[in-house]
């Protein structure tokens, strides 16, 4: 097994990060947390990567904080959040390029704020999901208190906070924290296949409606209709829109990637 915590593997730009600590369900200590925080600060720098693609080694996706680690800390709640998971999940929410959280096991605690944090979610059939902060007398944390409510309702988040209840795939499909449940025998390689797809997509195009959905989420109607025009303008300009049309006149696949490498 790799030493490394975070394993990163780009093939036709699919980036996949891979949680490494499987012998303890991939459970967050501070090398994992900012190893990734780390490896998508670089992915965002890289027009080679279209897609990223977060993942857990063996039989969990995370299990949460690495209880372990809390004594050795010498840093505060507050601060050790503001230091690890925060940043993480913030640059998951503001990368302009697709993230897919591939949860191929168990999503627990901070594992499922994290789970959350994806652009698109997609669960093995052995995947199950828990909020499981109350059980130590926490909050959820690593912004499960502003993405949960937003799938579920205000309501269903409390009751999945408040109880720590486990969600198997199926149920989480249902109640819609996550897009697709795949088969587990055949799971890293659909996720690819699917990754692949939205590589093929106009990816800095959808980087402007991950920007615009983003602000969407705190703004009135009138705010987003101006947004919209603002980023309009930015994407009509560019090679992937005059990509597009030329594909579209031509009755041809676009070729997005190509676009963008032509572009210097």
């Amino acid at each position: 097994m790799s030493d490394q915590v975070v394993l990163r593997d780009l093939q036709e730009g699919v980036l996949t990060l891979t949680m490494n600590r499987p012998d303890k369900l991939n459970a967050a200590n501070d090398p994992l947390l900012l190893g990734l925080t780390a490896a998508l600060r670089d992915a965002e720098r890289d027009d080679a990567v279209r897609v990223v693609v977060i993942t857990g080694a063996g039989r969990g996706f995370c299990a949460g904080q690495d209880l372990g680690d809390v004594g050795a800390r010498e840093m505060g709640f507050a601060e050790h959040l503001r230091h690890t998971y925060n940043p993480l999940v913030s640059k998951m929410r503001s990368i302009e390029k697709p993230v897919i959280t591939a949860v191929n096991g168990v999503a627990a605690g901070a594992g499922a704020s994290i789970a959350l944090a994806g652009d698109v979610r997609l669960f093995s059939e052995a995947a199950s999901f828990i909020e499981v902060f109350s059980n130590i007398a926490l909050v959820p944390d690593s912004g499960s208190t502003w993405t949960l409510p937003r799938l579920v309702g205000w309501n269903r988040a409390f009751e999945l906070m408040a109880l720590a209840e486990r969600v198997s795939a199926e149920d989480a499909l249902r109640l819609g924290l996550c897009e697709q449940v795949l088969p587990h025998d055949t799971f890293r390689e659909e996720v690819q296949a699917y990754a692949a797809r939205l590589a093929a997509r106009p990816v800095r195009a959808l980087g402007l409606t991950k920007r615009a959905l983003n602000r969407a989420m705190t703004s009135t109607l009138e705010e987003a209709l101006e947004y919209e025009a603002q980023l309009q303008q930015v994407a009509g300009e560019g090679a992937e829109h005059r990509e597009g049309i030329s594909a579209f006149l031509e009755k041809r696949r676009p070729d997005f990637a190509g676009a963008v490498t032509g572009e210097g």
